[in-house]
């Protein structure tokens, strides 16, 4: 009976400290988690502002074949001049 209590006592003194070293280790690894979180954060958010003028690429894209029917009409009424010439 007394062994049991000396080897519940050892138990306590040996386990009860390397489980809350261990425990300690994984509160100090989750808390540095923090600061990275909030990096991706602000990232992802520089990120979304960049997208945010995507919907400018229609108007892009609808100017650039604007421009380059203007330039085809112009090269062929240059070539008409240039006929008659």
């Amino acid at each position: 009976m007394i062994l049991e209590w000396i080897g519940a006592v050892v138990l306590l003194v040996v386990v009860l400290p390397v489980v809350i070293y261990l425990l300690r280790g994984v509160l100090n690894a989750a808390n540095s988690i923090v600061p990275s979180v909030d990096q991706i954060a602000a990232a992802a958010q520089a990120g979304s502002k960049d997208l945010d003028a995507v919907p400018l690429l229609l108007t892009t894209q609808d100017q650039v074949r604007k421009t380059i029917e203007a330039a085809a009409n112009y090269g062929g009424s240059l070539d008409v001049i240039l006929d008659d010439a």
